[in-house]
Parts: C-alpha cells; sequence; structure tokens
C-alpha cells in the first residue's frame, strides 16, 4: 500500500514515515497542501493521511481541491481538531475517516487496513486466489500451508500483484507503488525481484504464479478449474 503522509510538523511527519514503513508501507512526504497536489499529480496512492492545520494551503483546500478534480484516493485526516463538529465537517468535506491527534499509531494502522480493504473490495484482512493465502494485517504468505519468507520488497510487489490479480501491471507502476518518489535504482531491480519471488513461491514445480507479459510487465491470474 503506497501512501502520503501531509504533516507540516516535521518531527511527527518523520515519526509516521518511519512507523508506517516499519509496517510495510511504501511512503512520500511533504509539509503542505500545495506540495501534496504536486505529488497527488505525478503518482498514484492508495491512501492520503492528511492534516487540517497547515500552511500555504490547509487540508480542507487540499481535499476540496483534489475532489473536484474527481480523484477519489481515500483521505484520512490526522488532525488536532477534536470536536465533533470539526470531525463531522471533515467527513462531509470529502474525507474517509478522522483521527485526533494524540494518537496511537496502532489505531492509525488499523484504520489503514480498512481502508486498503476499500480500495481493493476487500472484505477481510486476506486475499485468496487458488492455494495461496495472502494476509495483510501480518504481512504472511502461506502455500498449501507452507509459509514463504520473501523480503519486505518482494513481499510489497507480491502484495500488490495480489491486489490487481487479473490486471497486468507495468514495471513503472509496481515502482511507483513500491518505492518512494526519489527513488532512483537499477532498470532491473524489478525483474531480479519477481525472478526471486518465483522461486520461493513456485513449490514443487506447482501452477506458475505470476505470468511476464513481455513489453508489457507482469500479472497475477486465478487458475480456472476443470
Amino acid at each position: 500500500m503506497k501512501l502520503l503522509v501531509v504533516e507540516d510538523e516535521k518531527d511527527l511527519n518523520s515519526a509516521i514515515k518511519k512507523h508506517l514503513k516499519i509496517n510495510g508501507y511504501s511512503v512520500d512526504t511533504c509539509f503542505n497542501g500545495k506540495e501534496a497536489l504536486e505529488f497527488i499529480n505525478v503518482t498514484e496512492y492508495d491512501g492520503i493521511i492528511l492534516d487540517i492545520m497547515m500552511p500555504i494551503m490547509n487540508g480542507y483546500e487540499f481535499l476540496k481541491n483534489i475532489r473536484a478534480k474527481n480523484i477519489q484516493t481515500p483521505v484520512l485526516f490526522l488532525t488536532a481538531k477534536d470536536t465533533i463538529e470539526d470531525l463531522v465537517f471533515g467527513l462531509d468535506s470529502g474525507a474517509d475517516d478522522y483521527i485526533v491527534k494524540p494518537f496511537e499509531f496502532d489505531e492509525l494502522l488499523a484504520r489503514l487496513r480498512v481502508m486498503n480493504r476499500r480500495v481493493y473490495g476487500l472484505v477481510e484482512n486476506e486475499i485468496k486466489i487458488d492455494d495461496i493465502i495472502l494476509n495483510i494485517s501480518k504481512k504472511k504468505i502461506t502455500r498449501s500451508n507452507i509459509e514463504i519468507d520473501l523480503t519486505s520488497k518482494e513481499y510489497e510487489i507480491f502484495e500488490f500483484l495480489m491486489q490487481n490479480k487479473d490486471h497486468i501491471m507495468t514495471r513503472e507502476q509496481i515502482q511507483n507503488h513500491v518505492w518512494d518518489f526519489d527513488y532512483e535504482g537499477a532498470s532491473n531491480l524489478i525483474d531480479v525481484l519477481i525472478k526471486n519471488i518465483r522461486k520461493k513461491i513456485n513449490l514443487n514445480n506447482s501452477n506458475p504464479v505470476i505470468i511476464t507479459k513481455r513489453g508489457i510487465g507482469y500479472v497475477i491470474k486465478t487458475i480456472e478449474k476443470d
């Protein structure tokens, strides 16, 4: 899940990013709504964590701007504005959720899991494709009840492909989803990581999971049973 954190308090911004990355999220950060618009215009996000009281452009103005452009990325307000009137106004302005500062990171992570399920049309924290089960909250993958040990980046790529099963994901889409905005790495890194994932996930010559679409990208297809 790729997130944009928009928070003008630098220490809190950094702490949120650090905690989210530890928990397997890809995170970009900025410090006001104007900067956030620049990010949202060039990168797709699964969710936005948004402060309200910020300089240059506040959270309400940013949200109004993106909703006017029909950008439906889920938004979670994270703010010190704590009255019922504030909460109602925030939700009526187009936000999907609202957490009041100070907050517990466990609550934030739980709200993000709900947001993730909403984005990908899931009713629980598991994605099941044939004999593969991916548990989003535990970051755990099993195939035929055997646990698959992936590195953090391998997991993020596999989760992204699982969430978008039957849809071809280009290398650019995978890179934009899994790495931060300022990432500059080897051009073949995604191919190398996909190769590693295949070695680990294809148990005992089981049915291939990740299909290469030459010149386009990769896709996970549901295996049709006879």
